[in-house]
């Protein structure tokens, strides 16, 4: 969890497939995540699933713990992962709407989620959510004395002849009785609108003046009880900076640089739900200006829809950026988008949110890349090499039946994962089971097309002991890539059992050569946990293609006509594999349940017509 920062904020679990497991929040996301490290986790029986399932988790860095609080219920409700509670009858955060077609509209309580509280009759303005139901009641209160609303039931306003007593108490402009015009009442919703939304300068200031009046008197008491008020209007718009009140499609940019490292940290609102939240890294001298040109071309332009896969990212309408990018009036034109610097309110604080975790993330990347220089050297120190490996490349076998082969090959730059140079391979030229033959065919063909294109590792990791790494070095010299460095990489096993007793452990161990002897891996060593983790990833990438393989190889007998789920799975569980079915007699599959002579022989005729059975 190095490089996460102790920051309030949102963390979410996904699995491989980037599926949303589980969403949280954290008054300090480093020391929070670091909880899910500890044997057992924290005690919680879903945390055992994440250890499982869980592959990456991203984290969201809020402001305040409100905006946390808030910003987890939303995705929550958004993604539904399975290992987070939600109760049938749980209720929405408290919102303030306002119903806009009114000639005198007032502020009323409802639910988020609530259809019957939640739209109005006409044309309304919704205002929250409010992390602190109790604080925004308390506001609301004190609201009154800067901007003077009414607060009573339609119902009163049309029956009434004289002021009350709140109009008394400069707590209600009296539109019940025309002392206030429909312009002039406007502009006061106009303005209670912009302090719930966070322009709170007004009201600090009347309650500010309140409290220090009281002081003065020495009024203790009501000092403190100003003072409260003070926190709790505070407390009303922590979660402005991190919901929506609209539902206008926006995108947020925040960025942070360090020489020639930026980062852009991208917030995507759509129907006013956070769609997106991704950094992305560049290596680049261009000014801010220039910079931002490019990114909002390529995240917006025509071809992104391909690119990201994800239609509902792109074509926002409005943009929100810490500094104009060059030709901003075309780029605007171009993309059909105001592109906006903020300066207060909302919006602003939506900005710095998003310019927050860009911060977060280049302070993780930068410390991130030293910490991988270091791993990387230590590696070169561990396997005697020339000079430090920046490209390393792991191999791993799996096993499907035993007429089917399958390799994976993973690639690791600068000790993180490049998908670019991940490859799949069947085996070819081995027949059955041999998983030494097979690791020097893979090693073989990969260093050869490497060679053609000028696309060599540093290192090659083989996941196997003295037999496995034997091969792949003769792969090496047939194929004449001498300048590549091959180490195998045996897993940890227990050598000796007695009465369900391990007497006697390994560790992990390194072979330099097939002949030497193994070196043990501490189990604290960096440089263990970046073999362990180059290992699992090719064992993983293998065992992902070794599924679809399998999936393959069954359709040919789901495609033959008459073979259901059923009979599909009695012929693998009676012969073994399809090609076990491929070999047998006429009689052996008649004589199972559900098939005939007439059948058998159509099975064989489809299958054997087929080079790959």
């Amino acid at each position: 969890m190095d490089g996460i920062p102790s920051k309030p904020g949102v963390y979410i679990f996904r699995d491989a497939a980037e599926n949303v497991l589980y969403v949280g929040k954290a008054r300090s996301l480093k020391a929070r995540l670091a909880s899910y490290q500890r044997p057992g986790g924290d005690g919680r029986l879903g945390v055992l699933f994440l250890q499982r399932d869980a592959t990456q988790v991203e984290t969201i860095v809020t402001r305040t713990e409100g905006e946390a609080l808030l910003l987890e219920d939303t995705l929550i409700k958004q993604f539904k992962p399975p290992h987070n509670v939600r109760l049938k009858d749980d209720k929405s955060f408290l919102m303030l709407r306002v119903d806009m077609e009114h000639a005198f509209p007032r502020l009323q309580f409802v639910r988020a989620h609530n259809p019957k509280e939640g739209k109005g009759k006409g044309r309304s303005r919704l205002i929250g959510p409010f992390a602190s139901s109790s604080a925004v009641r308390n506001t609301l209160s004190d609201l009154h004395r800067v901007v003077p609303l009414r607060d009573c039931t339609d119902a009163t306003l049309a029956n009434r002849s004289r002021p009350c007593l709140k109009h008394q108490m400069d707590l209600c402009s009296a539109p019940c009785v025309g002392l206030i015009n429909e312009k002039d009442y406007a502009g006061l919703v106009d303005r209670a609108i912009h302090i719930l939304t966070g322009e709170t300068g007004e009201l600090e200031e009347d309650l500010s003046g309140r409290m220090r009046s009281a002081a003065e008197a020495l009024d203790f008491e009501r000092a403190a009880s100003w003072r409260d008020r003070l926190a709790a209007l505070r407390r009303t718009v922590e979660g402005q900076g991190i919901t929506q009140g609209d539902k206008v499609d926006r995108d947020v940019f925040g960025m942070a640089r360090e020489g020639d490292s930026a980062v852009v940290y991208r917030l995507a609102f759509r129907g006013g739900r956070l769609a997106e939240s991704k950094a992305r890294f560049f290596h680049s001298e261009l000014p801010d200006e220039e910079l931002l040109h490019v990114v909002l071309t390529a995240l917006h332009g025509p071809g992104m829809a391909k690119k990201e896969s994800l239609q509902r990212l792109v074509g926002a309408r409005e943009i929100l950026v810490p500094c104009l990018p060059e030709e901003h009036e075309w780029l605007a034109e171009i993309l059909g988008a105001r592109i906006i610097v903020p300066r207060k309110g909302a919006k602003r604080r939506t900005l710095d949110v998003a310019t927050e975790n860009a911060f977060a993330e280049l302070a993780r990347k930068t410390k991130k890349g030293a910490e991988n220089v270091r791993l990387l050297e230590g590696v070169r120190e561990l396997c005697g090499l020339a000079s430090t490996p920046e490209v390393i490349d792991c191999f791993d076998i799996s096993n499907l039946q035993s007429s089917h082969v399958v390799a994976s090959r993973v690639r690791f730059r600068g000790g993180v994962r490049d998908r670019s140079g991940y490859r799949h391979f069947k085996v070819k030229t081995v027949d059955g089971q041999d998983d030494f033959a097979s690791m020097k065919e893979v090693v073989g063909r990969s260093l050869r097309r490497g060679m053609e294109d000028g696309d060599l590792p540093d290192l090659i990791v083989i996941d196997g002991g003295q037999g496995q790494l034997r091969n792949a070095l003769e792969a090496q010299q047939e194929a004449g890539a001498w300048g590549v460095s091959i180490v195998g990489l045996a897993k940890a096993r227990s050598e000796r059992q007695f009465k369900g007793r391990s007497l006697e452990k390994s560790e992990e161990r390194v072979y330099l050569t097939p002949d030497s002897e193994p070196i043990d891996l501490n189990p604290r060593s960096p440089v263990r946990h970046l073999f362990e983790r180059i290992r699992n990833e090719a064992h993983r990438f293998a065992i992902q293609f070794h599924r679809k393989t399998r999936g393959r190889i069954t359709s040919q007998l789901d495609s033959i006509p008459g073979i259901g789920a059923v009979r599909r799975k009695r012929l693998l569980k009676t012969f073994g594999s399809v090609a076990g079915v491929a070999q047998a007699s006429v009689e052996g599959i008649a004589a199972l349940e559900g098939f005939t002579l007439e059948s058998a022989k159509d099975i064989l005729e489809r299958l054997n017509l087929r080079p790959d059975a």
